[in-house]
Order: C-alpha cells, then sequence, then structure tokens
C-alpha cells in the first residue's frame, strides 16, 4: 500500500472514493489530457455542425462500450496501472471515463441549442427587414396613384 492512500474498507462514500485515487498515475493524466483535449476541440469547432455531430456520435459510441473498456481494464490493469480501479459495478470507469464524456457530449448540445436561438434570431430579423422593405415599395408605388377613383388621370 503505497502512502496516502486508503483501504477499501476506508471508503465510506463518493469524497473518499475520489480521495483514494492516485491521481498522479501516468495514465490517469493522460486520461484528464484527452477529456481536457475533447472538451477544447468542441469548443474550437463550436461553428462546424458536421464535425461536432461526427464528435458527440464518437463520444456517445465511446460511452456505450464503456462497460466493455471496463472488463478488458480490469483483466489488463497491471500493464498501464499502480492500482487496480475497475470494478464490476464500474463506479470508477463512470467517473473518470464516462461522466467527463458525457458531459462534453451535453456541451455539444448546449451549443448546437445556442446556434439554433442565434439562427432563428437571424432569420427572424431578415423577415421582418424584407416585410418592412416590401411594405415601403408598396407604399412609394401607391404614392402617385389617386385616392379617389371618381376623377381621372390628365394625360398629356
Amino acid at each position: 500500500m503505497h502512502p496516502g492512500q486508503i483501504e477499501v474498507n476506508e471508503i465510506t462514500g463518493y469524497w473518499t472514493f475520489l480521495l483514494s485515487i492516485d491521481w498522479k498515475d501516468p495514465w490517469l493524466i493522460a486520461l484528464i489530457l484527452l477529456h481536457v483535449l475533447t472538451t477544447s476541440t468542441a469548443l474550437l469547432t463550436r461553428n462546424n455542425t458536421n464535425f461536432q455531430v461526427f464528435l458527440f456520435l464518437v463520444l456517445l459510441s465511446i460511452v456505450y462500450f464503456s462497460e466493455s473498456i471496463n472488463e478488458y481494464a480490469a483483466a489488463n490493469w497491471k500493464t498501464f496501472s499502480k492500482q487496480q480501479y475497475f470494478d464490476d459495478n464500474g463506479l470508477f470507469i463512470s467517473t473518470v471515463f464516462s461522466i467527463p464524456i458525457l458531459l462534453n457530449c451535453m456541451l455539444l448540445i448546449g451549443t448546437w441549442l445556442y446556434n439554433s436561438t442565434q439562427m432563428m434570431a437571424t432569420l427572424k430579423t431578415a423577415q421582418l427587414k424584407e416585410r418592412a422593405r416590401r411594405e415601403r415599395n408598396a407604399n412609394n408605388s401607391t404614392a402617385g396613384t389617386p385616392t379617389c377613383p371618381d376623377k381621372p388621370l390628365k394625360s398629356d
């Protein structure tokens, strides 16, 4: 047992579970960097909807296969980790893997909703400007015609 680590029977809640994780393990640092990179990519590509849809589908696929990933990691944890974190219930993989990915998916959906509201506002503004332009043109074209139909127009 490494100093500063908590025995499994000492874990009484989610906070103590988080404290029991050795966050200096190189693969966990790489995983955190991957999450940061994914979030940065989602934010930097906010104007590229096609790429974001692809990223969204990839992220959801990864979460879908997280149970299989957990089983594989539980069987091969000695090759990349100092400790066995991968339990049958999937608490660890859900905490450090699936939840951040799902938060990125929520970020993508939020970006899409924001872009949709901006697009609808732009469309409505354009519609109102077009209606005002048509009304102006209609008023300008009827300004030269007589308002009283009994009086004929004078012709030269």
